[in-house]
């Protein structure tokens, strides 16, 4: 059984569910951003990781 304190991978590593409590936390960390500022970022760009790491003006 797994760790609870392990991050699990998305099964979709394109688009971020932020009703996920563990992706919500794998996406900040990925990202390195808060909490907020990731769902305001889906908010205004969607949900797709491409779209997010333009909006968020990350490389």
């Amino acid at each position: 059984m797994p760790d609870d304190s392990e991050i699990r991978i998305p099964q979709d590593d394109q688009r971020i569910d932020v009703t996920d409590l563990q992706e919500v936390d794998y996406w900040t960390k990925w990202f390195g951003v808060s909490e907020a500022r990731l769902r305001t970022a889906v908010a205004s760009a969607g949900t797709l990781k491409d779209d997010l790491r333009i909006y968020l003006g990350l490389p």
